[in-house]
């Protein structure tokens, strides 16, 4: 539990803040709790730099009640790895019994406390005293450190007791976990991906996927200032969030652990040494590099400070792995560089641009697609970038062709039945395994379809609990998470869900999306996504009330710290990539426009549908 500092008020002696960087920093505005009385907040100042170290400061002697409970919530937004000062606001038996660990719940403004009069009062006479804490919730995260997403009150009790002997005021029931306000979350956690190998997604012949496994990220969230590196080790091995558990693997042995309590800290050759129990040793070499890559991955997403990797269990050493050899071991998103960006030109054919590129002048892609075979309203490209498909001008077929010279259209793979436009088919999207996704809006039968290897008979994906109309979709990287926009009673929602595949080789696959939970729940009408990351996409869409507007969203739901991208007006379709480098193109105001790094928006040609592979 916390308290979010926003505004002003009078400090209260809970806690010295001390800097990482350069001097001596001070938090004012830790408003005091009232002793009795009606509702008050816990108030809180503007969101501090993530570098500010704050350390709490133990209760005073003979400090009232209200004071306990304001000095408690302070001392849990410090960076005290156990949480060894805020446990001296409570009794002995709490102390024992308080687990911060098992969750955090993130409250709009920080906590509100209310006096419960009809418990006690806390005056010279009373050795019972009881309070509500109160807000409105934002998100929680749980024991494994995965965020979600809230709403609703939060409304939890915490009673204090007066020692008879030292007639010292302590908290002896409380909430299990921690709360705080949004801003305390912000400057106290970072979200960190671990990486873990996708399990249902061995290449297939003739794919054209790489014979790597891909390795799926995996976001958590770690206390930014309380040693994150080590941390984050240490959610890597335990194993994967549940959201992500039954499509995932790690190669770690069941009951690894590190070796010890100490920090890790990469050497002067940027080389990390990682002490494991026994249980590591009973990995094989293959095995060993796969966890070197998954810690390696998930290191460097931390800090550049690590470029190799070195596995021991006790005087053992079991392997090393450094960059070089990492992208060998398994494939990731946000490693894949396409070569071209691709979009339909004014006469409706596919056409492309190098990628990253400053060029205007787009060329026809090889074969049937870019030949103006078929005029085209949409399209999409496989990851490998040797075969496309593509949405005829009304909407109502989905075609696919080689991009090799003289490759021909055939027979369209899909005729949708809805009378209008709006409602037949979407956008396609091809995934990791060369299989290819589509969306059909017909209200009479609504689907969401897939082909194997892009070609063959559709197979319809189960799409249990859903609520609503897919409108679009976008398959991930890694080939396990897929990103929707889903159309309820007139709004659009991003749901984020995971990929399961059953079927024995030979066999028609049945395929199911499952987990899926919002990644926008503040927008009412999203316009336009695409994957911008190994967990994060960009996003157009418009909060209840507001303008259009482009931002990045995590699949937990979370906001990622990035630049916001600058706004565009009129953005109908925004395409990115895994690869961060590269830069956001949209399809706006009939205009393809792209955004380079820490430039303005750009015109690039007319065009619509702007997409990289994938």
């Amino acid at each position: 539990m916390g308290a979010d500092r926003e505004g002003s008020g009078r400090r209260t002696p809970t806690r010295a803040v001390t800097y990482a960087v350069c001097g001596v920093v001070l938090l004012g505005g830790c408003a005091s709790m009232p002793d009795n009385g009606d509702l008050r907040g816990v108030e809180s100042t503007p969101r501090q730099d993530p570098q500010v170290r704050v350390f709490a400061m133990p209760p005073a002697e003979d400090a009232a009640p209200s004071v306990i409970v304001q000095g408690f919530l302070e001392a849990l937004t410090s960076n005290d790895p156990q949480y060894e000062t805020a446990r001296k606001y409570l009794t002995g038996d709490a102390a024992k019994t308080w687990r911060p660990e098992r969750s955090t719940t993130v409250l709009e403004g920080g906590a509100g406390t209310e006096a419960d009069h009809s418990a006690s009062r806390a005056d010279a006479d009373d050795y019972s005293y009881s309070v509500m804490l109160t807000g409105t919730r934002v998100a929680t995260v749980d024991a494994q450190q995965s965020y979600s997403p809230a709403a609703g009150e939060y409304r939890e009790p915490v009673h204090l007791s007066r020692d008879p002997k030292s007639r010292q005021w302590r908290i002896d029931r409380l909430p299990q976990g921690v709360v705080m306000g949004k801003s305390d979350f912000q400057r106290t956690y970072m979200s960190v991906n671990k990486y873990y190998f996708a399990s249902d997604t061995a290449p297939k012949a003739g794919a054209g996927t790489s014979e790597q496994p891909a390795v799926v990220a995996d976001p958590v969230y770690v206390r930014r200032l309380v040693d994150p590196l080590t941390q984050a080790v240490r959610s890597l091995i335990s194993g994967p969030t549940s959201l992500l558990g039954p499509v995932v693997r790690s190669s770690f042995p069941t009951g690894t652990e590190l070796a010890d309590d100490d920090p890790l800290t990469p050497d002067d050759r940027n080389t990390l040494k990682v002490p494991l129990n026994a249980k590591a040793a009973e990995a094989g070499a293959d095995k060993c590099d796969e966890m070197a890559a998954q810690l390696l991955f998930t290191l460097q997403n931390i800090t550049p400070a690590v470029d190799e990797v070195e596995l021991t269990s006790g005087n053992k050493r079991l392997c090393s792995l450094g960059e070089d050899r990492a992208e060998a071991v398994a494939t990731r998103g946000s490693a894949q560089r396409p070569d071209y960006l691709y979009f339909v030109d004014s006469n409706h054919r596919l056409v492309r641009i190098a990628a990253g590129s400053t060029a205007t002048h787009p060329e026809a892609v090889p074969g049937a697609l870019g030949e103006g075979a078929k005029a085209l309203r949409s399209v999409a490209v496989s990851r490998d970038e040797r075969s496309a498909a593509g949405i005829g001008l009304d909407s109502k077929t989905l075609y696919a062709a080689s991009l090799v010279p003289g490759s021909s259209l055939g027979d369209p793979l899909l005729v949708s039945e809805g009378r209008t436009e709006e409602d037949r088919l979407a956008p396609p999207s091809w995934d990791a395994q060369g299989d290819l996704w589509v969306a059909d809006r017909d209200p009479e039968n609504p689907r969401l379809l897939f082909f194997e290897k892009g070609a063959g008979e559709p197979v319809q994906v189960r799409l249990p609990g859903l609520d609503g109309r897919v409108q679009s979709v976008r398959v991930a990287a890694d080939g396990v998470r897929i990103a929707l926009v889903v159309e309820k009673k007139g709004e659009r929602s991003l749901l984020i869900g995971r990929i399961e595949r059953d079927g024995r080789t030979g066999e028609q696959p049945a395929v199911t999306v499952v987990g899926l939970r919002s990644a926008t729940p503040e927008l009412e009408e999203v316009t336009a996504m695409s994957w911008a990351g190994d967990s994060r996409l960009v996003v157009v869409g418009r909060e209840r009330g507001g303008v259009q507007q482009i931002g990045y969203v995590q699949v937990d739901g979370s906001t990622p710290e990035a630049s916001v991208p600058a706004a565009l007006t009129g953005v109908k379709e925004i395409a990115a990539t895994e690869d961060e480098r590269l830069p956001l193109v949209a399809y706006s105001e009939d205009l393809i426009v792209r955004l380079p790094a820490g430039m303005q928006w750009q015109k690039v040609t007319k065009g619509t549908a702007p997409v990289y592979p994938g």
